[in-house]
């Protein structure tokens, strides 16, 4: 008995795989356009809506380890309000992770990385470091952040301790997004003093295209700076404290609670105050 004879094997043209690779996310206009209708949203709230959603045009997220006070906390305050999400261990993030065990820092390049996929911290004490499981926060872009110093009432005036919230918004400005940036500092009284004490180093470190050029930004900023500081860069005080690791540590510290207290923060969610400095941002901190 024959055998049905085989036709000649004909490839298949693969239409729904190279769609796939070929549709990118949104483009950077639609993204600025978002972002301005967020703003807008949150500083001009509809007739009688007391707590607005604002959508923000791309995805924020935290693994929260719960080192620290739940009534300090901005990284929990901001997922309350619906701004951020928290991911389990184990959860991959495709967007760019703010981590001390990122090799690279970030600059203007991250622009569109942070735009298609998002951003995400992690919440944690720098006391805890050898507790915390880094390996099962996965992700394709960790992180560090550049010198800033910090706004938040638990470490004001220190460099490099920086909030969740503090984290968001320096990366946001850093890549482009101030208004972004903008938009989640003013839930919190002391938020937009931030932009205002690290103004001149946000500027710097807006315009620059490569992390070299950030790192030298960095330096001379650094190494110019008047003899009757306040403080040290490179000599933090110790301190109890816990908070979003957004960078490596500069020294090991106690451990304590990361941000200002839900209470205080809590009274001007709604306050519609307009950040007066706006234009001055451009960039973030450093170590």
């Amino acid at each position: 008995m024959g055998r049905k004879k085989q036709g000649k094997f004909v490839r298949p043209d693969n239409k729904g795989k190279d769609k796939r690779h070929k549709v990118k996310g949104k483009s950077l206009e639609a993204f600025t356009e978002e972002m301005h209708t967020a703003l807008e949203a949150s500083l001009h709230p509809e007739e009688g809506a007391e707590a607005p959603q604002v959508k923000l045009p791309c995805p924020l997220a935290m693994w929260e380890l719960g080192h620290c006070d739940p009534k300090r906390c901005t990284g929990r305050k901001l997922v309350r309000k619906g701004f951020v999400r928290n991911l389990r261990l184990n959860q991959r993030f495709n967007g760019l992770i703010l981590s001390p065990m990122g090799t690279k820092y970030v600059t203007a390049a991250d622009r569109e990385i942070v735009a298609q996929n998002g951003l995400a911290v992690i919440d944690c004490s720098w006391a805890k470091l050898e507790e915390t499981p880094f390996k099962k926060m996965v992700g394709s872009h960790p992180r560090l952040l550049p010198y800033l110093v910090a706004a938040n009432p638990v470490n004001y005036g220190k460099p490099c301790k920086l909030s969740c919230v503090e984290a968001f918004a320096a990366t946001f400005c850093i890549v482009g997004f101030e208004e972004l940036a903008h938009l989640l500092l003013r839930k919190f009284k002391w938020g937009t003093v931030f932009l205002e004490l690290n103004k001149v180093l946000l500027k710097r470190y807006a315009v620059c295209q490569s992390e070299e050029e950030l790192l030298a930004a960095e330096k001379e900023f650094l190494t110019s700076k008047p003899e009757g500081e306040e403080f040290d860069p490179f000599d933090v005080d110790s301190g109890v404290e816990s908070m979003n690791l957004n960078r490596r540590p500069c020294a090991p510290e106690d451990d304590s609670s990361e941000d200002t207290s839900e209470d205080e923060a809590e009274s001007n969610d709604e306050a519609g105050v307009v950040p007066h400095d706006e234009e001055e941002v451009t960039a973030s901190s450093s170590q």
